[in-house]
C-alpha cells in the first residue's frame, strides 16, 4: 500500500525527449544489528528516477522481469529512453520504449557519453542511498508491512526537493494537502 502522498501518482514518468532510470536494491538489518545475530531477510525495493525529476518507489516480492515489466510499463511513459545496468531482467522490457541503454557494473562501468548524453543508474543510486541513510540513521528498521510508507515519504521527498523549485512552505502545504479530508485518529495501545 503506498501512502496518499500528493504526485505519488501522477501519469507516467518521462516522455519524448526524457530519461527515466530503473534500479533495485535491497533493505533490511544487519546481522551484527539483531539480538541473537540472526539477520532479518532483506526486501527488494525497485525504484524509477525520472531524469532530473520525480521518483516511484515500489516494494517487491522479487526483481525479475516478470515482477518488474507491468511495472515498468504502468509507470513509464514508452517515448522515454530507459537507463538500465546490465541485468537480464531489463533487456526484453527495454525493447517497450524510444531507446534503452545500459552500464555494465561488472565491468566498473558506471556511466558513459554518447551522442553528448550520459548514460548512467547515478540517479537511482543517489535515491538509494538517501533512502537507506533515512532507514538505518533515522529510523533504524522498517517492517515488510510499512516499507511501502516509507518509501512513499522517501519519493515524497525526492520528487518535492528545493532543486526542483519546491521549498519548505510549498512542501509542507504539499503535506497538509495529502491528509486533507482523511480522518486522524488515535488508538490506545494494549497494555500487556
Amino acid at each position: 500500500m503506498r501512502l496518499a502522498y500528493p504526485n505519488a501518482s501522477g501519469g507516467p514518468l518521462g516522455g519524448e525527449g526524457k530519461t527515466v532510470e530503473a534500479d533495485e536494491t535491497f533493505v533490511g538489518g544487519k546481522k551484527t544489528n539483531r539480538a541473537h545475530g540472526e539477520a532479518a531477510p532483506k526486501k527488494a525495493v525497485f525504484t524509477l528516477i525520472e531524469r532530473d525529476g520525480r521518483a516511484r518507489s515500489f516494494h517487491v516480492a522479487n526483481v525479475t522481469a516478470k515482477t518488474l515489466a507491468p511495472i515498468v510499463r504502468k509507470n513509464v511513459s514508452r517515448k522515454s529512453a530507459l537507463n538500465t545496468d546490465e541485468a537480464a531482467q531489463y533487456v526484453k522490457m527495454g525493447r517497450d520504449f524510444a531507446e534503452h541503454r545500459a552500464v555494465d557494473h561488472s565491468r566498473d562501468e558506471y556511466a558513459y557519453k554518447l551522442d553528448g548524453r550520459i548514460i548512467s543508474t547515478n540517479a537511482a543510486e543517489n535515491y538509494f542511498s538517501i533512502l537507506k541513510r533515512g532507514i538505518y540513521g533515522t529510523y533504524h528498521s522498517v517492517s515488510e508491512a510499512h516499507l511501502g510508507r516509507y518509501l512513499a515519504e522517501f519519493d515524497f521527498r525526492y520528487s518535492n526537493r528545493s532543486k526542483l523549485g519546491v521549498e519548505d512552505a510549498e512542501r509542507a502545504a504539499l503535506v497538509l494537502k495529502g491528509v486533507e479530508g482523511k480522518r486522524l485518529t488515535y488508538n490506545q495501545p494494549e497494555i500487556r
